[in-house]
C-alpha cells in the first residue's frame, strides 16, 4: 500500500511514541514495589513494541525513541510518583486515540490498536494506588493551612515590624510552632478514627507545612533590613508558585479541575495576606508602636 507523504511522517511520530511508551513503562515497571501492577505495565509495554512493530511494516524506518522524553518521564517518577507520570501518559493516550481514530479510515490496523489503547487507560486508572496519593488529602491540609495562615501572618508582620530578619524571625517561630500543632493534631484526628496509618499520615502533613514555611520565610532571609516591601512581593509570589505547581500535580494526579482548584487556593491565600497587611499597617499606627 502506498501512502502519502503526510500519513507516512504520521506513523513515524505514532512509531517513535509507541517505542518511547514502552521504555517508560519498561522503567516504572522496575520501580513499583507492587509485583500485579509492574507485570501489567510490563504487559502494556510489550502490546506497545507490537505496536510500533506494525507502523514499521509500513515506514519501513528503524525510529529511535525519544531520549529525552524518556529521561524526563523517569525522573519525574522520581520526584513525583509513578502514578503522576503514568496519568501524564493517560493524556498522551487520549491524543493517540483521536490519531488512530482518523488513520483507521486507511489502515485497517489502526482500529484494532485503538482497542487496545483503550484498554491500556482502563488497566492504567485500575492499577493506580501509590501510597504517596493515599496521603494528598493531608498533604493538601497542611500546605492550604500553611499558605492562608502563614502569609497572612508575614504581611501583617511586614509592615508592623518594618524589618525583615524580626519578620523572619517571627515567621519561622509560628511556622515551626504552627506544623507542630497541625501534625499533632492530624495525628490525633487519625488515631480516633482508628487508623493504622496515624504516624505517617501526621507525616506527610508536617512535611508539607514545614516546607511551605520555609519557603516562605526564605526571602526574608536573603534581603535586607530596607526590603521588607520586596521581601514581602517575593513571598507572595512564592506563595503563588507553590498553589500553581501542587495544583498542577493534584489535578493530573487525581483528574481534578486545575483552574477551579488554582483560582480558589490563590484567591483566599492572597485576600488573607493582603487584609493582614491593613490590619499591620492599622495595627502598628494606632497603638504607636515603633521598631
Amino acid at each position: 500500500m502506498k501512502l502519502d507523504a503526510k500519513t507516512m511522517a504520521i506513523l513515524q511520530g505514532l512509531q517513535r511514541n509507541e517505542l518511547t511508551e514502552a521504555l517508560v513503562y519498561e522503567r516504572l515497571a522496575d520501580r513499583v514495589k507492587k509485583e500485579d501492577d509492574a507485570q501489567t505495565l510490563r504487559s502494556i509495554a510489550a502490546e506497545e513494541r507490537k505496536h510500533a512493530d506494525i507502523w514499521r511494516s509500513y515506514t519501513n524506518a528503524d525510529v529511535k525513541p525519544s531520549g529525552a522524553k524518556v529521561a524526563m518521564l523517569s525522573f519525574l517518577a522520581k520526584v513525583l510518583g509513578y502514578t503522576f507520570v503514568l496519568k501524564k501518559m493517560e493524556n498522551g493516550e487520549h491524543s493517540a486515540v483521536k490519531g488512530y481514530g482518523e488513520l483507521s479510515k486507511k489502515l485497517p490496523e489502526a482500529q484494532r490498536i485503538l482497542e487496545e489503547e483503550e484498554v491500556h487507560e482502563a488497566k492504567l486508572l485500575d492499577m493506580l494506588d501509590e501510597e504517596s496519593l493515599q496521603y494528598v488529602g493531608s498533604m493538601v491540609l497542611g500546605l492550604s493551612d500553611a499558605l492562608v495562615e502563614l502569609s497572612g501572618t508575614l504581611a501583617g508582620l511586614t509592615f508592623a515590624l518594618q524589618n525583615t530578619r524580626l519578620i523572619a524571625l517571627s515567621g519561622l517561630i509560628t511556622g515551626i510552632s504552627a506544623t507542630l500543632s497541625m501534625a499533632s493534631s492530624e495525628y490525633l484526628s487519625a488515631k480516633s478514627e482508628g487508623r493504622t496509618d496515624a504516624l505517617k499520615s501526621c507525616t506527610y502533613t508536617g512535611v508539607a507545612y514545614l516546607l511551605t514555611v520555609a519557603l516562605m520565610v526564605l526571602p526574608y532571609l536573603l534581603i535586607s533590613n530596607g526590603g521588607y516591601l520586596s521581601a514581602m512581593f517575593i513571598m507572595l509570589g512564592t506563595v503563588v508558585l507553590i498553589i500553581l505547581g501542587f495544583t498542577y500535580y493534584i489535578s493530573v494526579a487525581k483528574n481534578l479541575s486545575f483552574r477551579r482548584r488554582f483560582m480558589e487556593m490563590a484567591g483566599i491565600s492572597l485576600s488573607v495576606a493582603g487584609i493582614s497587611f491593613v490590619i499591620g499597617i492599622l495595627v502598628k499606627r494606632f497603638l504607636g508602636i515603633d521598631i
